[in-house]
């Protein structure tokens, strides 16, 4: 038996999503009672069973797995029917189809024998209506609720109007024969007689609709658009972006990640118009305010309006009270939406926010839009100021105050992710060493946008960033064998957490460090002991703690990874981004261009592929978002719009080469304000814009 709080494994399975519904299945197609399986819609499992039989025989499964985002496709065979010779000669295709609240599979029948063939095809459904995180911690108990026959269809459901609202599943299967039983179990049976060499299709789908769900599909998801399976979708945003390379892997990766951003879109129901990402899929399927921020932020290249939706939403629940209970205090921004509660507790949600909205400014995102968010941005300010240093040393700390919130409260938030190099775990409060360049560059860039605004004193705030990173200075330095390199944290006692993590890398491109110090940082993540080769660990291979399978002490996080190739480019370190590039352009390859939450960091030299981590979520906004940073890395891309300038300096990064390939990227689709551009870099490596209106720097 799986063990409590031991999430389920996801990298066998086939997932396919529009937000906020998602399937999960195995390769042949079946959903079982097992694991987390099903169909998710927001936070409950509406579909926990979808077994297909022939003839009372599940078919052999052959092949399985994604089209796109939204559609799966499965071909499976039954054995005993057909000819009796070796070669198969029936076979059974399932095209499974996801829009917001719907799912819908079309099952196709096929002979290639010259005989008449019957077949008796049986579905059998269940639903247990568990909730999300009883299924990630393994406390599903998977009793199926009671199914009704409703018409020509079947339904099942709960109204709890105290707290959940009105959850209602509807069955419908044309043609059908529908039996429930007293179990929670109801099969859907077809009667199919085909003639030699013929085909036959059946189907069926289910609508679901949530009342009480805290997350919605965005509106411009459910807008009328193009027919996908005779389901509407409204037009991706990055329609018209595409990439031609010398390495085909960055295209591939791109097509594969904003189709998967795409597919995670979505908003709260009182603001439809406001898209954000969804976190991952399935245990993140919400708005969480570090991963929706930096999401966004990665994929500004691509337009501004995915940031705006997400700071606008974020803002609308930004800290109003004091409350241990929720960690929720004045100007905070949330951490994560569930269907009945906010909880706030991230120590670097509100710096991001503020450098989202500075960066989303500078990509074009129209004054009247930012100026109506200069209220929440003085609040996130404040609150660096007034309730993020807990201690009162000058630096943002965190300290779970209720007893039952997160013990971590950074990106690396597992409970035993700060440790210091002998592998003990540091005691809190705990001051991150990346929290501190996400406060300095926020309070750097929250002047310039108060100072763009008229919006106030600005001196006070790049006074505080000055004593930010004076006290940085004084206290995270450490050494080692290989010289000097920033702590990962201070512990209760201002001690360094003197573990080398991919944290510091963190710091690079956010003003904190000097350039020197830059340097250092940058010769630490391309060290043997940090590179995995497919990635950036999360913590060095010297470090007591390391641990290649772990969640984030040693294993290899796609958007860490993608962060700090960023901060390399903007420091000016090409040839350190660029084998970290190419080790991650790998890893995509190895995972079907779908990268996932994190992968194992064992080292390219001893395996030919990369590992996955088995409970790793796929996709995952920010992981998607990860092709965005690459893009601008290799572009050497930067907008300001406000002073009317778009550059393009390519850094002359060598990553993604094939054998032989040059350096040559051409990428469709950027957007800078209103303008659509293309930009990309020639053979001889340089630079250059087509159908940019604005002044070329």
């Amino acid at each position: 038996m799986r063990a409590l709080n031991q999430p389920p494994w996801l990298h066998e399975l086939v997932t396919v999503l529009s937000a906020p519904t998602v399937a999960l299945s195995e390769h042949g197609g079946q959903i079982r009672p097992d694991g987390a399986q099903g169909v998710l819609h927001a936070d409950l499992r509406v579909l926990s069973q979808a077994v297909l039989e022939v003839n009372g025989v599940e078919p052999t499964p052959v092949s399985g797995g994604v089209l796109d985002a939204r559609t799966a496709r499965f071909i499976a065979v039954p054995r005993a029917l057909g000819d009796d010779i070796a070669d198969a000669t029936v076979r059974v295709e399932r095209d499974r189809t996801i829009a917001p609240g719907e799912v819908r599979e079309l099952i196709r029948i096929v002979s290639f024998t010259d005989a008449g063939v019957f077949a008796e095809l049986t579905l059998t459904v269940a639903a247990d209506l568990a909730g999300l995180a009883e299924i990630k911690n393994a406390r599903a108990d998977g009793k199926p609720v009671p199914i009704a026959l409703a018409g020509d269809g079947l339904t099942w459901g709960y109204n709890d109007n105290d707290s959940d609202g009105l959850v209602q599943v509807t069955l419908s299967a044309p043609g059908a024969d529908l039996q429930v039983s007293d179990t929670g179990t109801a099969r859907v049976r077809w009667q199919v007689r085909l003639p030699g060499r013929g085909t036959h299709e059946v189907s069926w789908g289910i609508s679901v609709t949530d009342s009480g769900a805290a997350v919605a599909a965005a509106r411009s998801a459910r807008a009328n658009g193009s027919r996908v399976n005779g389901n509407r979708t409204g037009e991706s945003p990055w329609a018209r972006v595409s990439a031609e390379a010398d390495d085909p892997r960055l295209p591939a990766l791109l097509a594969q990640s904003l189709t998967d951003a795409d597919a995670l879109r979505m908003a709260v129901p009182r603001a439809p118009d406001d898209t954000f990402l969804a976190a991952g899929a399935p245990w993140y399927f919400t708005l969480f305010g570090r991963d929706s921020i930096w999401a966004a932020r990665l994929l500004l290249p691509f337009g501004w309006r995915l940031a705006a939706g997400t700071l606008r939403t974020l803002a609308a629940f930004q800290g109003r009270h004091i409350d241990k209970e929720t960690a929720e205090a004045p100007g905070k921004i949330p951490h994560e939406l569930r269907r009945s509660s906010v909880y706030y507790g991230t120590i670097d949600a509100t710096p991001l926010w503020i450098c989202l909205l500075h960066d989303a400014w500078r990509w074009g995102m129209p004054e009247a839009e930012v100026a109506a968010l200069v209220p929440s941005l003085r609040a996130a300010l404040e609150w660096m100021r007034d309730f993020g240093d807990s201690n009162g040393d000058g630096l943002l700390e965190y300290i779970d105050e209720s007893g039952h919130g997160l013990a971590n409260q950074g990106w690396k938030d597992s409970g035993d992710s700060i440790r210091f190099a002998d592998g003990k775990i540091a005691s809190p409060p705990v001051a991150l060493c990346e929290v501190q360049g996400y406060a300095y560059e926020a309070a750097m860039r929250g002047a310039d946008l108060l100072t763009a605004f008229g919006a106030g004193d600005t001196a006070q705030w790049r006074d505080w960033a000055s004593r930010i990173a004076a006290g940085f200075r004084e206290k995270f330095w450490v050494s080692d064998e290989g010289g000097d390199y920033p702590a990962l944290a201070l512990d209760a006692d201002s001690r360094p957490v003197d573990s080398l993590t991919s944290n510091i890398g963190h710091l690079l491109g956010t003003g904190l460090l000097t350039s020197a110090e830059e340097s250092l940082v940058a010769a630490r993540m391309v060290g043997p002991d940090m590179d995995s080769g497919f990635g950036l660990r999360t913590m060095s291979t010297r470090n007591g703690g390391y641990n290649p399978l772990s969640y984030h002490c040693g294993s290899v996080w796609s958007h860490d990874t993608a962060i700090v190739i960023r901060g390399l480019v903007r420091g000016g370190h090409a040839a350190a981004a660029a084998g970290l590039a190419d080790g991650l352009l790998a890893a995509a390859s190895a995972f079907g261009w779908r990268l996932p939450e994190l992968y194992s960091g064992e080292p390219r030299a001893e395996a030919p592929w990369a590992t996955p981590y088995p409970a790793a979520c796929r996709p995952q906004a920010w992981s998607a978002a990860a092709a965005g940073a690459l893009v601008q890395a290799l572009l050497g891309l930067d907008a300001d719009v406000p002073s009317g300038t778009v550059t393009v300096r390519p850094p002359g990064l060598r990553a993604g080469r094939v054998d032989g390939a040059g350096v040559r990227l051409h990428v469709n689709g950027l957007v800078a304000g209103d303008e659509t551009f293309s930009a990309g870099v020639d053979a001889a490596g340089n630079g250059y814009l087509t159908g940019c209106g604005l002044a070329r720097r």
